[in-house]
């Protein structure tokens, strides 16, 4: 009797034909079986949508969410144009569309059954966000509260999204999707008898694209604000798709448990949240402030298909999926009622039970439990894997044709070593790759056609993972009785403990996406296991079979998650900033997917004859992808579907020196956000400034004088071009006047000043040597904290000719009581007024290529020694 965990076959040619191997051209055919699979089923999988609801079926479908009117009011919306915060457009045209929309609606609710008040809100105030203090005046949200006349409970669900959009685009993605998916949703229940226990307050926000403003407007001032328990934010980053669900709480795991009970197209990831909490998301929701300053507990969901058109005018009611409106409603409204009918909104501290870990798989179904229930699952099934893996070893030890039970031991252990190595240098060379095509300026050549990181990332993980492993079997096939499969389940082993101790580090650091390993470890755990009872009960195996149908649910998992991830992540890297790294980005996402199956679909391969020369194929096929990226298939950029991304703003700056002299110049300041560069040098940027220029001008000014509009534009500053042009034309210039300078002792100074400009504006204020500011009337965070001068100031207003008043006090040595004191920086942004651009400015932006999208508009800064 023979005790190979691992026969496939029967036993009575001595186990010769055991190592028999397949022919070498069914590995190309077991590849595309495999992307055969992934295109079958992960693909529909991931771009499922129910069917759409037409009002003409709306009496069959009582209750439902009607994605056909969703779809009408967006077409509505989107007509209206631009949509940014203070313009007309915003603060009247869609205000009023919002509120002839919830007017129909009340026109037909059933007000027997509920009380519905609307609110418009105009609020202002000031905070601290991403390094500048802010202050707004006067922005709009449009505000409704739904409640059942049968009862009075005085805790809410809050249902937000925004209104307000980016420069220059209709909005239709983000976010008036998610606006219209509200409208229907107010428009359902309004009508319908079921149980309404808690009041829902659906909030219309004005002001989520100028830093959030209209979020901090309605949760710090507004009179429902105290009583909302609870959040469902929506927002967008593309154009509709499946929102995926990527925060929740914190520290609220009943949210999650509701969302998977209650919707039926679940897409949901905790692996999501942490990377978009660690800041691997260039953007930011209204979550973020409703947590901070309202300690309100939610769910934050976006959509995320096609990101390029991502705050384009290609954001537009054709460029939206049209399979949103339908798939995202009808997950919506069962969430909202299924959430203003739990009992947790009445005391939700009490529900305060740490962090949850929540994942779908393929949007078949979630899975979601607590952070210490995870805990439990990962070492418990880690342990498992051991246990399995040591069996069969074990079992391997009594095989009467295999080696001495020491022998068999020794060579795992080899092989462990050499499946770890494999490991580090499959991820070693597929990053090393990453940094050769940042090097060599061919960076996000998978920009347009993600098929391109199949070849750069994908086989270069795929070719290390095969070759090590071939070569040590093919080293060592003279020198050992261990059969193949043995072998080869070996090297799986190996991969497995690998990533069991993965996942226990992951879970020991406290994080939750350590299921990531986890699925991967529990399902080869469990081909393991029935190899196992096979073998002791059928003295059979069937090793390829019972390992290749284990595998089919984490190669679906993985790959999903994977493709999820590049049509979320891949746009985004196109506006993430010079700075970044989009290239090493990518292959670590890929490696982080691909590890979890690779060591396990892998090394079937080497069933197949010419193993060495099957994966070098890989290898291969990188090179001639890394070719291919250096040559015209590689462009990463194409007109209207993935351009790159400028700022181009045209400046005019003012000087104000200490003697009372004044400088004046005018130019384009262009401000790149991806990481390539030099595309425009020899036609666009011909006449560009050099880079000295920039650093000459940085040693003499905040900011190096240029007139930025982010606090994430400091960082890009090295990487500005500045062309110097005819000046723009300023309908508002800046007027900034000093009512005041008052002594407040022997070293101390109050300024106040007025100000005038535009609805936008940034304020650089620079203390000088030894001089300190104390106190000034705005959000005073970045004194408390003692952040480093020069200090970014927002400030923003809506339709109001009030000006900005504001102080500043300050410290200096007793002996400088004259000044200067410091530097005062005022520049202004005229975001929605291209009826001023001058003919050369829109000569200047007619030169850039028809792959490059321009958000442009004009400024004014000017500068003052006080």
């Amino acid at each position: 009797m023979t005790f190979s965990i691992l026969d496939i076959t029967d036993e009575k040619d001595g186990g010769k034909s055991r190592d028999k191997k397949w022919p070498w051209f069914g590995a190309p055919i077991y590849a595309a079986a495999a992307f055969a699979i992934f295109y079958a089923t992960v693909l529909p999988s991931f771009h499922s949508y129910p069917k759409m609801l037409y009002q003409v079926d709306e009496a069959q479908h009582p209750d439902e969410f009607i994605g056909e009117r969703a779809m009408q009011h967006l077409a509505e919306y989107s007509a209206i144009g631009n949509k940014m915060s203070g313009s007309i457009n915003n603060e009247v045209h869609t205000v009023n569309f919002l509120l002839r929309e919830i007017q129909k609606i009340k026109d037909e609710a059933r007000l027997d059954l509920y009380d519905i008040e609307v609110d418009t809100q105009y609020s202002s105030g000031g905070f601290y966000l991403w390094g500048m203090t802010i202050s707004y005046r006067n922005l709009s949200n449009v505000v409704v509260k739904i409640s059942q006349k049968s009862s009075n409970n005085e805790n809410y669900l809050l249902l937000n999204s925004h209104y307000d959009s980016e420069v220059q685009t209709p909005a239709a993605g983000d976010d008036g999707v998610m606006v219209v998916v509200m409208l229907e949703t107010l428009r359902v229940i309004s009508r319908s008898e079921k149980q309404l226990i808690h009041p829902v307050v659906f909030l219309f926000n004005g002001a989520e694209e100028a830093c959030m403003l209209g979020s901090h407007g309605f949760i710090t001032q507004h009179k429902w604000a105290k009583n909302c328990k609870a959040l469902v934010n929506l927002d967008s980053t593309g154009a509709g798709g499946r929102e995926v669900l990527f925060q929740t709480g914190p520290n609220h795991p009943w949210l999650a448990k509701y969302y998977q009970a209650s919707v039926p197209h679940p897409y949901a990831q905790t692996l999501a949240e942490e990377l978009f909490q660690n800041n691997f998301i260039p953007s930011d929701t209204d979550f973020r402030i409703f947590r901070d300053y309202g300690g309100v507990p939610g769910l934050d969901m976006a959509s995320v298909m096609n990101g390029y058109v991502y705050h384009t005018e290609f954001d537009t009611f054709r460029n939206v999926e049209r399979g949103t409106y339908q798939s995202t409603g009808e997950n919506v409204l069962p969430l909202v009622w299924a959430l203003a009918n739990a009992p947790e909104l009445d005391d939700t501290a009490a529900h305060e039970k740490g962090h949850t870990v929540y994942y779908d798989f393929l949007g078949w179904f979630m899975m979601t439990y607590t952070e210490s229930v995870s805990v439990a699952i990962n070492v418990v099934v880690s342990v498992a894997a051991f246990v399995c893996i040591g069996t069969s070893v074990y079992i391997m030890t009594l095989d009467n044709g295999a080696d001495a039970p020491k022998a068999v031991v020794m060579r795992f252990g080899i092989i462990f070593l050499v499946q770890a190595g494999t490991l580090l240098a499959a991820c070693g060379l597929t990053l090393l790759v990453a940094v050769f095509m940042q090097g060599v300026g061919l960076a996000e050549s998978w920009y347009c056609g993600k098929w391109m990181a199949f070849g750069l990332y994908f086989c270069t993980l795929f070719f290390v993972f095969g070759l090590l492993p071939a070569l040590y079997i093919g080293f060592t096939k003279r020198k050992t009785n261990m059969k193949l499969d043995q072998t080869i389940a070996c090297f799986m082993h190996a991969q497995c403990i690998l990533l069991a101790l993965l996942c226990i580090i992951m879970t020991s650091m406290g994080i939750r996406s350590s299921y990531f390993p986890m699925v991967g470890v529990f399902f080869y755990a469990i081909s393991v296991l029935l190899q196992i009872i096979l073998k002791l009960t059928l003295k059979k195996t069937y090793f390829v079979t019972v390992h290749l149908l284990c595998q089919i649910l984490p190669f679906f998992f993985y790959n999903y998650i994977c493709y999820a991830t590049l049509v979320t992540f891949v746009p985004m890297e196109g506006r993430d900033g010079p700075e970044s790294s989009p290239d090493i980005m990518v292959s670590v996402f890929i490696i982080a997917t691909a590890i979890n199956y690779a060591g396990f679909v892998i090394p079937i391969m080497h069933k197949f004859r010419k193993p060495k020369i099957i994966f070098s194929s890989f290898g291969v096929i990188t090179i001639i992808f890394i070719i291919l990226a250096a040559t015209s298939a590689g462009f990463p950029f194409v007109k209207e579907v993935a351009p790159q991304r400028y700022y181009v703003l045209h400046t005019q700056r003012t000087f104000h020196n200490l003697d009372g002299s004044t400088k004046q110049d005018s130019g384009y300041y262009i401000q790149p956000v991806d990481t390539r560069l030099h595309e425009l040098d020899d036609s666009t940027f011909k006449n560009a400034e050099p880079e000295s220029w920039t650093a000459a001008t940085c040693a003499a000014e905040p900011y190096c004088g240029l007139p930025l509009y982010s606090g994430r534009w400091i960082d890009w500053k090295e990487s500005a071009r500045w062309i110097y042009s005819t000046p723009p034309v300023i309908p508002l210039s800046i007027n900034l006047t000093q009512l005041s300078k008052q002594s407040l002792g022997g070293n101390k100074v109050r300024y106040e000043y007025n100000l005038k400009a535009s609805d936008r504006v940034m304020m650089y204020i620079d203390p000088l040597d030894q001089v300190r500011v104390t106190d000034w009337s705005f959000d005073k965070t970045p004194l408390e904290e003692q952040h480093t001068p020069p200090y970014l100031i927002y400030a923003i207003y809506s339709l109001t000719e009030e000006p900005l008043n504001f102080w500043v006090e300050l410290e200096h040595e007793e002996s400088n009581t004259e000044g200067p004191y410091l530097k005062l920086v005022v520049s202004e942004h005229f975001q929605y007024h291209p009826e001023h651009y001058t003919e050369d400015y829109k000569q200047f932006l007619a030169t850039f290529p028809d792959w490059t999208y321009t958000t442009d508009w004009f400024s004014a800064l000017e500068s003052w020694v006080v």
